[in-house]
């Protein structure tokens, strides 16, 4: 397994294009899944969790094609209604196929999904909902077996959390059944509007995307379309933590601003100067950052979750206390114990992170645990003196294109490097950065 190796400090500086969103590229390419003809998605971001969502294509019989950013999907081969357990397993967003498949087949068999482990998040909510559509669901020793002999029928159905993923395997399943969904407590992401406009791109009727209740009347068919993903506004304030930690000038360029409005506050209160022009940003950041007084995650158009480990990274290195609370995963501070081996002072309490800040950080080996908490080590190393050599990049390729060379590309001395034998010294030598 490859890992990072980091030299701080060093100041960020230039210009970095923000690749696709992730969390929409997924949905996406199962929504393709229920077309009568090709689809094209533009902007598709080159990560490990794309190649999981394609293999799982190619395993339905979809033809899928990538050419740079490009990705074709051609589903009219499709003629399975399984996901191999070793493909469900690599990905949470997996079981975002599950209401494509049923609505296309009449059927699905899968397990139950892998990826991050992030504590509890039940996917009870997609199954309720999935079963109020008409959808005969078995759960048989960690395999769902489920089949939808009369079809799938339009309800209403009310969530008792805004959940994304449940919203998105809805909004796949009744898009295409008869009659009309009512969704209330709707999921508001971006995302979900994203996914919305590409299936009313199809053919599809859906109204009140964004807002808290979808209306979604089924049409018989839905023909393929050409759709570009949105860029990833969690990768942007990755990029923009990164800056910020650093004290750099940082450009971003193929922005959404409006996305970005809930976390760049947090920006603006330890004293960052964020500039928008069109879909461009620019981040100035201070030599040394001010505390955030409260960061609460909570779901759209609140703080996301995905951006509370590059923010703390911030925090850790500000002047003065910033608490945390996390209100949508459980366990979503493993980050926190690496951050300490860098020197951080964070004391956690339930979903509560009192962060202390420190002058600096200091070099170590971390692991990443997850995406986003590999993501803050990144962050945090880029910011340290010294070396910090993180492992566990695979999970960091689920999320960030290149992650190292989009770094690079600013001025950071980072390389990838394949995981040493047992006993032997990682090479760390400063010629290796400017070889890599």
């Amino acid at each position: 397994m490859s890992k990072l190796l980091i030299q701080g400090p060093g100041r960020l500086e230039g210009e970095l294009r923000v690749h696709g969103a992730k969390n929409s590229t997924l949905p996406l390419m199962a929504a393709a899944l229920l077309c009568g003809s090709e689809c094209i998605l533009h902007n598709c971001p080159d990560l490990s969790d794309v190649d999981t969502s394609v293999r799982i294509l190619r395993h339905l019989g979809c033809r899928t094609e990538r050419s740079g950013s490009d990705v074709l999907v051609d589903p009219r081969g499709a003629a399975h209604w399984d996901i191999p357990e070793t493909l469900m397993r690599e990905m949470r967003s997996s079981i975002v196929f599950l209401g494509a498949i049923v609505s296309k087949m009449g059927k699905a068999t899968l397990s139950f999904p892998g990826g991050c482990e992030l504590g509890p998040r039940p996917i009870d909510l997609h199954l309720s909902a999935l079963r109020k559509l008409g959808v005969s669901i078995q759960e048989d020793h960690g395999c769902l077996r489920c089949s939808a002999e009369q079809g799938l029928k339009g309800t209403n159905i009310a969530f008792s959390f805004p959940s994304v993923g449940a919203t998105e395997n809805v909004l796949l399943a009744a898009c295409c059944a008869k009659g009309t969904t009512v969704i209330t407590n709707a999921a508001r992401e971006p995302e979900i509007c994203d996914l919305a406009d590409f299936l009313n791109a199809c053919g599809g009727k859906i109204c009140g995307a964004g807002d808290s209740t979808i209306v979604v009347e089924g049409v018989k068919k839905l023909d393929g379309c050409e759709h570009r993903v949105i860029p990833d506004r969690i990768a942007a304030a990755t990029y923009l933590a990164a800056a910020a930690v650093t004290g750099s000038t940082l450009t971003l360029t193929h922005v959404l601003p409006a996305h970005m409005a809930p976390v760049l506050p947090v920006f603006e209160e330890t004293g960052c100067q964020i500039d928008v022009d069109g879909e461009t940003m620019r981040i100035v950041a201070p030599k040394r950052l001010s505390r955030m007084k409260n960061v609460r995650t909570m779901p759209y158009p609140g703080f996301p979750t995905d951006a509370q480990a590059p923010v703390m990274t911030m925090a850790a290195v500000a002047e003065g206390t910033s608490i945390f609370v996390e209100n949508i995963f459980e366990s979503r501070y493993k980050h926190v114990g690496e951050l300490l081996r860098l020197g951080a002072n964070i004391k956690v309490e339930g979903r509560v992170a009192v962060v202390e800040g420190v002058q600096r950080f200091s070099g170590a080996p971390v692991e990443a645990a997850d995406l986003r908490g590999g993501a803050a080590l990144v962050v945090a190393g880029l910011a340290a003196q010294g070396e910090t050599l993180v492992s566990g990049v695979k999970h960091i390729d689920r999320g960030y294109e290149s992650i190292e060379k989009s770094l690079r590309s600013l001025g950071a001395r980072v390389i990838r490097i394949p995981e040493e034998p047992a006993g032997k010294v990682p090479i760390c030598r400063a010629a290796v950065y400017q070889e890599g």
